[in-house]
């Protein structure tokens, strides 16, 4: 099943944040950007947040799971926890850099 409009909406509405977020359709999924940055890939009404070491410590007691076949595991963001959510993108802003650019071809 595929996420949601609705549940994509009710994520940033949750991530409230000095950061300007947005987010785009890839693939029948979702990826949220804070600031350009990509910082959480929605599947399935799912939010998935990369296994990085900055954020070990805040997702200590979280869940992991897979967002799709082949992927590596990822931690689960409880984003109904809106004090976690956004120390959690807080620090993932900080250490993303910003995508490079595609050259045209």
């Amino acid at each position: 099943m595929a996420t949601s409009p609705d549940f994509i909406e009710f994520v940033c509405g949750q991530l409230s944040s000095p950061f300007e977020l947005s987010y785009r359709k890839m693939f029948g999924e979702y990826m949220v950007y804070a600031n350009g940055k990509p910082v959480l890939l929605v599947c399935n009404n799912t939010v998935y947040v990369k296994k990085l070491d900055e954020i070990k410590e805040l997702m200590s007691g979280a869940e992991v799971g897979v967002p799709y076949g082949g992927a590596k595991e990822h931690y689960i963001l409880d984003v109904e926890n809106k004090e976690l959510a956004r120390a959690v993108l807080d620090v993932l802003e900080a250490v993303t850099p910003l995508p490079k650019k595609k050259k045209q071809a």
